[in-house]
């Protein structure tokens, strides 16, 4: 699924987008409800997780103002508050479930599986294809025309990242931040790497390659037309 994760303490959205993230979701984060609003209503989502005390818009305001933009994304309040009356004003706010602060990680996964379920099986991605090539989200496996590809942890993120952009292009920082997390340059060549390995098992014997190099921006993984 691809999250968004609404937080502004650093430690703490650290741990819960990297926890997504080992989990195989897709996560962006902001660091403010103004921040949060904005790409919650320019984006498509499966869930929100807003925290409700943030700097410039707090979390209640940021999602009275989704819905009154009309974006439906189910949104799951992740706040120290924790009494009935926070939790039904964050539900009166146009929130879809509440979870106060300490919190079990799997009980939060369970939460937001729930979320996404009520909102439609069709918003549950568990598989994705780009021409032969197909990526198993729920079994952790890739084949390509039915032969099974062996890859590493890293590698599958890679390929995933790029199957649910297919057709763009993906630039190198997006990979560094979304694969691996790192929102500086690590002077390193970590990203040729693992693009060569993940092209040697995808496209090595196949007549048609999926995965492009465009020269001066990134990468694209693309069918032929």
């Amino acid at each position: 699924m691809r999250i968004l994760v609404v937080e502004d303490d650093r430690e703490a959205a650290a741990y819960l987008t990297r926890g997504l993230k080992e989990s195989g979701h897709i996560v962006d984060h902001a660091p403010d409800g103004q921040d949060g609003l904005h790409l919650a209503v320019g984006g498509t989502y499966d869930v929100a997780i807003v925290d409700r005390m943030m700097p410039r818009m707090d979390g209640l305001t940021m999602v009275r103002r989704m819905r009154e933009e009309g974006n439906k994304t189910p949104v799951l309040f992740l706040s120290a508050l924790g009494e009935v009356d926070d939790r039904v004003k964050g539900l009166r706010a146009g929130g879809d479930d509440y979870l106060a602060k300490p919190y079990a990680f799997a009980e939060l996964l369970a939460r937001i599986d729930a979320l996404a379920r009520r909102k439609g099986t069709e918003t549950v991605v568990t598989r994705l294809s780009v021409g032969d090539l197909e990526l198993d989200l729920l079994s952790r496996t890739a084949t390509r025309s039915g032969q099974k590809i062996d890859l590493q942890p890293r590698e599958f993120l890679l390929l995933e990242y790029l199957m649910r952009h297919a057709g763009q292009v993906v630039t190198r920082t997006m990979l560094l931040e979304n694969v691996w997390e790192y929102h500086f340059d690590p002077q390193t060549n970590v990203i040729d790497v693992h693009i060569s390995r993940l092209r040697s098992k995808i496209d090595k014997g196949y007549v048609e390659p999926l995965l492009h190099t465009v020269r001066g921006a990134g990468y694209s993984l693309r069918a032929a037309s």
